[in-house]
């Protein structure tokens, strides 16, 4: 095991994440209400670039409204990209009206690790003016080939930073791939033909502390090709996928919840690490309880010793003193009769020195 340790970033139950577009705010409610454990309110592709101003204040006024967090939500807003006019009015706007009721932000199309750190900066002026009580977190969206050839640099370029998601859509524009369905296999290809970038991601991810999470398949009405795919990511170590569409919720659910034999392995190991640690514990204890029983028998013993000692010294003490007034009694009796004390008199002190 190396020395070189990335503490993991702050746990969320990400299975399913649903795509809510910010110019539809009819769905913000039945977001709130499905099954999903995370939602992004989007800002970027889902929203035409005459609807953007408005989207944005749909999405402030979604977070005032409703109570994510009560419904067991995650909420994060996917910004616009950096090379747009719209993502420094979203970050500002956004995080200073409801930046204490969000969780994270989603960056797309991270090219670089000074993406991200542009983000960073913004978050941790605002945050200090406001004087937030809670951090909020980044995740970044892996899409373009530059993005994932910095990768590594990426994913250690902000301690706020908490998962990396794969873009399928855009990656496979950035790489002029042949796709037939987005997010799906093109049969020309003898495999997975997005293997090597979600090996990369979920790699990258392990190795610095964050959470692997898939992207976008775009046929919501093909539920076996969803299946598929979220079936290929989940074997490789990916932990949550995207739902475009309220019917693959319960999909990526299904998926990217742990089997039952690996819960029960789970609580099998955890009852019998406690056990362990019981056991650990209470042979600590005894031992403390025996070293103790041993000093305070010691303690007593001497005690006892130096008690017998001291009536040994007494009693002894004591026979000298009766030695003498036996000594001496008679002689006090016989004084009393060369002086003249009645017989009375006589027989009475008698009796009082015995």
């Amino acid at each position: 095991m190396s020395h070189l340790f990335y503490k993991p970033a702050k746990s969320r139950l990400h299975r399913s994440e649903l795509a809510v577009p910010g110019s539809n705010p009819k769905m913000f409610e039945k977001a709130l209400k499905s099954n999903a454990d995370y939602i992004f309110l989007d800002l970027e592709d889902a929203v035409s670039p005459n609807d953007k101003i408005d989207a944005r204040r749909n999405v402030i006024n979604a977070i005032k409204e409703y109570n994510w967090k009560e419904e067991g939500k995650t909420i994060s807003i996917r910004i616009n990209g950096l090379d747009t006019h719209y993502m420094y009015r979203d970050v500002i706007e956004i995080i200073e009206e409801v930046g204490d009721k969000i969780d994270t932000l989603l960056i797309p199309k991270v090219g670089s690790s000074s993406d991200v750190y542009m983000v960073d900066c913004m978050l941790n002026q605002i945050e200090q003016n406001k004087k937030f009580e809670n951090r909020i977190g980044l995740e970044c969206l892996i899409e373009t080939a530059l993005g994932m050839s910095n990768i590594q640099s990426i994913a250690t370029s902000s301690s706020r930073l908490e998962a990396l998601h794969f873009g399928v859509a855009d990656y496979a524009a950035s790489m002029r791939a042949r796709t037939v369905v987005i997010g799906g296999l093109n049969p020309d290809y003898p495999g997975d033909q997005w293997h090597h970038g979600l090996s990369t991601l979920v790699m990258t991810c392990r190795s610095y502390g964050l959470r692997a999470i898939d992207g976008p398949f775009g046929d919501f009405n093909d539920k076996e090709g969803y299946l598929d795919a979220a079936k290929r990511a989940a074997a490789i170590g990916f932990e949550g996928k995207w739902a475009i569409h309220p019917s693959q919720i319960d999909l990526a659910n299904e998926v990217f919840s742990p089997p039952k034999e690996e819960i029960d392995k789970a609580i099998f190991n955890l009852i019998e690490n406690r056990r362990i640690e019981f056991d650990t514990n209470y042979k600590e204890l005894h031992a403390r309880i025996n070293k103790i029983h041993k000093e305070l028998t010691d303690e007593i013993e001497m005690s006892e010793k130096r008690l017998m000692c001291e009536i040994k010294t007494l009693n002894a003490d004591l026979d000298g003193r009766i030695g003498v007034f036996e000594k001496y009694r008679w002689i006090i009796v016989e004084a009393a009769i060369v002086i003249g004390l009645s017989m009375p008199t006589i027989l009475e002190l008698a009796e009082i020195l015995q």
